[in-house]
C-alpha cells in the first residue's frame, strides 16, 4: 500500500482543489455530528455528488462523525449512518464507542476510522480497537516519531495508521478543552470552538476595576496558550520508514486555495519519498505561500512550544483569478477572486505545474474589448498565459507587490 495523501473538504469548492491536485482521500462532513460546525459541510444530495465526483477519480471518501452525541441526537444515528453508506463514503471517522457499535451495524460495508478526538496513544488502544472492527486509529498529535513507530511495530498490520501532519495545533490534548465552553458558550467538542487559546490575556485585580496588569512570558510575549501549526513536509521519508498509512492535512475551515496549494506540495512530498529522492524545495516552498502561523514538527520530535508572541496569521500571497478552461496555446477564460492589472507580475500554479511567474499581458472581456483591469467579483475574462494550465489552476500574487 502506498502512503494515502488526506486532505480536507469543508465544502464542494474546496474538494474539488483537492481532488485536482492530488489527493488520494478526502475527509469531510454532513451537517451532523462533524467537528467543524463552521466548515460549509455536505448536504445528503452534495454528499451524493461529492462521492461520485472523488469516485470517479479514483479518490475516497471519509465522513466525520467525530462528536460525543447526546442523548437526544442517538435516535438520529441510524437513519444518518444509512445515509451515508447509501451515498456510498469509503468510512467513517468516529470517536464514541457507541457510535462506533451503530456504525458496524446501520453502514456494514462502511470503514471505520478512529477519530484522533478518541486519543489513541498507544500500541494496546489502538491493537484494542482494532480487534473491535476498527479498520484505522487516527493517532492523538501528541506521539512522538518514536512512539509511532513502536505503535505501528507492535499493531496487526491489517490495522491502517494515519497520523496528522499539517495544520493547526490545539493548546489542549487531542483536542479535549473545554476553555471555549465555558467562556463563550461555544463546545469545541462538537465543532464550534472559538479558540480562546489564541486571545490575548491581562489580569485585573478586585480593587483596581479597569485596570489591567499584563499576562506574559519571560520576554514580554503575552499569548500565552498561542499553538504554532504543524508542517512535517520535510519529514515524509521518516513518516514513511515508521509505517504510516496516511499522512492527513488539517484544515476543513481553510480556503480553497489552501487545499489546493497543501494537498499539492504533500503530493509531490510523498512521491518523492516513495522514489527515494529528495523533495524539490519548489514544493517544499509552497506550504510558505498560504496563510499560517509559526510552523513547528508538533511532537514528532520533542515539545513544540507555543508562539508567544501574537496570535496573526502570517499572510503573503492572495488569489487573483481561477482558471476555468485553457488552449493548447495558453489563452485562459479565467474568474477574479482580487483585483489585479496589465503590467502586474503574478504566478500561475495548477494540477501538476510547476508555479512560473509572468507578467500579465493586455487582457480582454468576453465580448473581445480590451481589459486592463478586471474590477468585478467573479468576473469572466480572456487571459494569454505563460503555457497551457488545466482548470482551477490559480493566479496569486505576493501580498504588497
Amino acid at each position: 500500500m502506498s502512503m494515502e495523501v488526506l486532505a480536507p473538504a469543508g465544502d464542494m469548492e474546496r474538494l474539488r482543489m483537492a481532488v485536482a491536485y492530488g489527493a488520494d482521500a478526502v475527509y469531510l462532513a454532513g451537517t451532523d455530528f462533524g467537528m467543524r460546525a463552521f466548515a460549509g459541510n455536505f448536504t445528503p444530495d452534495e454528499l451524493k455528488e461529492a462521492v461520485a465526483l472523488c469516485h470517479g477519480r479514483g479518490v475516497k471518501v471519509h465522513v466525520t462523525c467525530n462528536t460525543m452525541p447526546r442523548n437526544d441526537e442517538v435516535a438520529r444515528l441510524p437513519e444518518w449512518l444509512e445515509r451515508i453508506a447509501d451515498a456510498g463514503v469509503d468510512a467513517v471517522i468516529v470517536a464514541d464507542l457507541g457510535v462506533f457499535q451503530m456504525a458496524g451495524r446501520y453502514a456494514p460495508k462502511v470503514k471505520r476510522h478512529i477519530s484522533t478526538q478518541a486519543g489513541v496513544t498507544n500500541y494496546a488502544v489502538a491493537s484494542a480497537w482494532h480487534d473491535l472492527g476498527a479498520d484505522r486509529v487516527i493517532l492523538a498529535r501528541e506521539l512522538s516519531l518514536q512512539e509511532v513507530a513502536e505503535l505501528r511495530a507492535k499493531t496487526p498490520k491489517s490495522l491502517e495508521i494515519e497520523a496528522f501532519v499539517h495544520g493547526a495545533m490545539c493548546v489542549s490534548y487531542s483536542g479535549r478543552c473545554l476553555l471555549s465552553n465555558y467562556m463563550t458558550g461555544r463546545d469545541a467538542q462538537r465543532g464550534a470552538c472559538a479558540q480562546p487559546c489564541r486571545y490575548k490575556y491581562a489580569l485585573m485585580e478586585e480593587k483596581r476595576p479597569g485596570e489591567y496588569f499584563p499576562v506574559f512570558e519571560e520576554n514580554g510575549e503575552s499569548f500565552i496558550m498561542n499553538s504554532r501549526d504543524m508542517c512535517m513536509i520535510d519529514h515524509i521519508p521518516e513518516l514513511l520508514e515508521a509505517g504510516v498509512d496516511s499522512v492527513k492535512i488539517e484544515g476543513r475551515a481553510k480556503s480553497a486555495y489552501y487545499a489546493a496549494v497543501i494537498t499539492s506540495a504533500y503530493r509531490h512530498a510523498v512521491d518523492a519519498a516513495e522514489r527515494g529522492e529528495p523533495l524539490s524545495p519548489i514544493w517544499r516552498n509552497e506550504v510558505e505561500k498560504v496563510s499560517h502561523r509559526h510552523y513547528s514538527t508538533g511532537f514528532w520530535f520533542g515539545q513544540p512550544g507555543q508562539f508567544t508572541e501574537d496570535a496573526r496569521y502570517i499572510r503573503d500571497y492572495q488569489v487573483c483569478a481561477v482558471v476555468e478552461s485553457c488552449t493548447p496555446d495558453g489563452r485562459a477564460v479565467c474568474s477574479l477572486r482580487n483585483k489585479f492589472h496589465v503590467g502586474e507580475e503574478l504566478e500561475l500554479i495548477g494540477p501538476g505545474l510547476e508555479p512560473v511567474t509572468f507578467t500579465v499581458p493586455p487582457m480582454t472581456d468576453l465580448d473581445g474589448l480590451s481589459l486592463t483591469e478586471p474590477r468585478t467579483p467573479q468576473m469572466r475574462f480572456h487571459l494569454p498565459l505563460p503555457h497551457q494550465a488545466p482548470p482551477l489552476s490559480l493566479l496569486r500574487r505576493r501580498c504588497g507587490d
